[in-house]
């Protein structure tokens, strides 16, 4: 006999027809697994990556009110402290006096478009390890 077909009444080994209580899952799995594939396939298209230029904004100037140290970064990862080229480890030593200040000046960041981020994160962090938290970015006004 097929599993959950009728049974002839009529015969001697017969059982009376009760309801089948199980209940059939395969159209659930079969939803999920179709939902699983179209979630694996459309995750990867909600990422996607923003192209920036970077640092043209419209702002007022901001006025000096402290001292102001304006740190430089040209396309080459050359760092200039007020206009005077400095070496990466001279420049730990000159936050670190810097920091002693009372009150503490500013450190201002000019740093070109084209410059990498790993030296601008690099003298960021030379400079909280030093004690300075005034750090401001310098941009450009756009031209019309």
């Amino acid at each position: 006999m097929a599993f959950g077909s009728f049974q002839d009444s009529t015969s001697a080994t017969s059982k009376p027809l009760t309801t089948m209580s199980d209940i059939n899952v395969t159209p659930m799995v079969d939803v999920m697994l179709v939902l699983l594939v179209i979630f694996i396939i459309a995750a990867p298209m909600m990422t996607h990556a923003i192209r920036l230029e970077l640092p043209d904004a419209q702002s007022a100037a901001v006025s000096a009110t402290s001292e102001t140290i304006e740190l430089s970064i040209d396309a080459d990862g050359v760092l200039f402290w007020n206009q005077q080229r400095v070496a990466m480890p001279q420049l730990a030593e000159r936050l670190s006096t810097v920091a002693q200040r009372q009150p503490q000046p500013e450190l201002q960041l000019r740093a070109d478009k084209a410059t990498r981020y790993e030296i601008i994160a690099q003298v960021m962090a030379a400079a909280q390890a030093q004690g300075l938290n005034k750090i401001g970015f310098v941009t450009e006004r756009k031209s019309q």
